[in-house]
């Protein structure tokens, strides 16, 4: 399902479109950002970042670009009516007939 998810976001991404995303760390820290690419093992570049908590990572105010390992991910969060919910529930399915099989 991951890989259905990396072309949901690549899908979003390829339209030409700037699309703010949430990331949750496992550091606990929240980073908002512009998505500017992601790769199949969920690692992540994002543009014109800002923490949701700056009083806790006062380090992190001078960063504008980052690159996030895709194992320290803990959640993303998309805006709704950015995902193409049809092909990941499509997707979904062909999954689970696959390992019905």
């Amino acid at each position: 399902m991951e890989i259905n998810f990396v072309r949901s976001i690549q899908n979003t991404q390829s339209m030409g479109r700037a699309v703010a995303f949430a990331f949750a760390l496992h550091s606990l820290c929240s980073i908002c950002g512009t998505l500017h690419s992601v790769d199949q093992y969920l690692n992540i570049k994002l543009t014109d970042i800002s923490v949701t908590d700056p009083e806790k990572y006062p380090h992190m105010l001078s960063v504008k670009n980052c690159f996030i390992r895709g194992s320290v991910v803990r959640y993303v969060q998309l805006p709704a009516d950015e995902v193409d919910t049809q092909l990941l529930q499509d997707a979904a399915r062909k999954e689970a007939l696959q390992q019905k099989q």
